[in-house]
């Protein structure tokens, strides 16, 4: 069946269906950030200790199961807290008033993708301190219900098409390692990865949490 959406500039009125797109794209990433905690060696070397350690002072297996079953549950909270504290800063900041920050200010946009009356996927770019030369793709996300159509795609083109027509020669971007379709995604559109670095929360450094940056270098010719 085929599928018609079309792209165009944020209005004000699109502000709550953008902000719910956000959250629960963000949010999506819980499970698999969860994951790969458990995969890390300090968080499985700490399970296998508490649980030695109850084991043989306890002499049950009751006590140690019960205490890393808590432990993993405080995990994965701390997780949902960390990507709701993340969540509620860009509610408050950039995407609380979207039009000041993206549609006033110099080389910047936030465009959305509409289909049937309905907002289903979003994206952004605006200047980026640390490289001059290139404007940054923000925001980019689309329903779960809509993914598959190419209105990833299209959104990732409109912020290139922007960003060369205003005379920059690149597009950055940064997005985590559990974050694999998004980085499959521009792969395919050509971005490279420049730059790997962890996260700045002081847990997301001991869990080996990685945020990787892409850029879209564009051709002299182009």
């Amino acid at each position: 069946m085929a599928t018609s959406f079309q792209l165009r500039k944020f209005r004000d009125e699109d502000s709550e269906a953008v902000q719910e797109i956000f959250t629960d794209g963000m949010s999506e990433h819980v499970p698999s950030s969860f994951m790969h905690i458990l995969k890390q060696p300090p968080t499985q070397m700490v399970l296998m200790c508490v649980f030695c350690a109850l084991m043989t002072s306890s002499k049950s297996f009751l006590l140690p199961i019960l205490a890393v079953t808590l432990l993993l549950a405080a995990i994965r909270q701390l997780v949902v807290h960390m990507f709701k504290a993340y969540i509620d800063v860009s509610l408050k900041k950039d995407l609380h008033n979207i039009s000041e920050t993206y549609l006033k200010q110099k080389d910047s946009c936030f465009w959305v993708a509409e289909m049937d009356g309905r907002i289903v996927g979003t994206v952004a770019c605006l200047p980026n301190e640390n490289v001059p030369e290139a404007l940054e793709l923000k925001r980019m996300s689309v329903r779960r219900s809509h993914r598959g159509m190419g209105i990833a795609k299209a959104l990732c083109r409109t912020v290139a098409d922007f960003t060369r027509d205003r005379g920059f020669a690149a597009v950055v971007l940064y997005t985590s390692v559990v974050q694999k379709e998004a980085q499959h995604l521009y792969e395919h559109l050509g971005y490279e990865k420049t730059k790997e670095f962890a996260a700045p929360e002081f847990f997301a450094k001991i869990v080996n949490f990685t945020l990787f940056e892409y850029r879209l270098q564009f051709k002299k010719e182009d």
